[in-house]
């Protein structure tokens, strides 16, 4: 990240225009306008966040007094590439990306890493936003059950709390659960812990009790068994083979 702040704009002049040569433009809007690049023209509202790339000449068009967070960035080659339209509706998702911005921009001047990992956050949830082609993201009941569900996979979770949270029944849940995701919540549920139990067993030095704990599956002994079932190995085992792997790959660098 270059920079972050909150622009204002459309006091003296009714349009602006820019230009940055090798950053990308993240802007998250407070007013009604219009921003074009070259013959596609996006109405701006209140709520709407927008992403433009590198060198792309953009003109924003005012209806007096407009504010908005903006950030400059560069993202670098590598990893899965996410298609991202250039003006999207954030909705009831603006609140928390307006959250995660201002802290960002309240960030640098004494953390600038730390206004990086709230702009990245916020990366996160715009590329994930529901798509009005239907594209990139599962139904809003199933995406708010899987969201509730990250936050408490060290706790008790069952079905039902899962649906009065999300606010429709457990039959309904169920349904579009499946039909959207192939699993059942309980088998979406039992999967998730797993894989979160499998990063922590390979990337932390947390005991394997704490471990258990910290993915809801208090009982060691049955921690075992869902290791063994959903991962293929005792958690012991899953936790050596990790580091066997780390030993081979450091040598191979230290060969080279």
């Amino acid at each position: 990240m270059v920079d972050a702040g909150i622009g204002v704009h459309g006091v003296s002049t009714a349009h602006d225009v820019f230009r940055l040569p090798d950053l990308w433009q993240l802007h998250l809007y407070n007013y009604a306008g219009e921003l074009s690049l070259g013959q596609s023209v996006h109405a701006i509202r209140p709520g709407h966040v927008s992403l433009v790339p590198p060198n792309t000449e953009v003109h924003f068009h005012y209806r007096g007094r407009s504010e908005h967070f903006y950030v400059h960035l560069r993202l670098h080659d590598g990893g899965t590439a996410r298609v991202v339209p250039v003006m999207q509706d954030a909705a009831a998702e603006s609140t928390r990306l307006a959250d995660l911005l201002r802290h960002a921009v309240t960030a640098i001047p004494a953390s600038p890493s730390r206004a990086s990992a709230g702009v990245w956050a916020a990366l996160w949830r715009i590329a994930e936003l529901p798509r009005s082609d239907g594209a990139g993201r599962h139904h809003p009941f199933v995406a708010a059950a899987q969201a509730y569900i990250e936050e408490h996979l060290a706790g008790p979770l069952s079905v039902p709390d899962v649906a009065r949270t999300v606010g429709i029944s457990h039959t309904h849940l169920t349904r579009v659960f499946r039909a959207e995701t192939g699993l059942t919540v309980v088998s979406y549920i039992r999967r998730r812990r797993l894989q979160r139990a499998r990063h922590l067993l390979l990337s932390s030095t947390l005991s394997i009790t704490a471990i258990a704990g910290a993915v809801g599956i208090a009982d060691l002994q049955a921690f075992n068994k869902a290791c063994r079932r959903e991962l293929g190995a005792s958690p012991r085992h899953i936790r050596a083979a990790g580091h066997e792997r780390a030993g081979d790959e450091v040598l191979a660098t230290s060969v080279e």
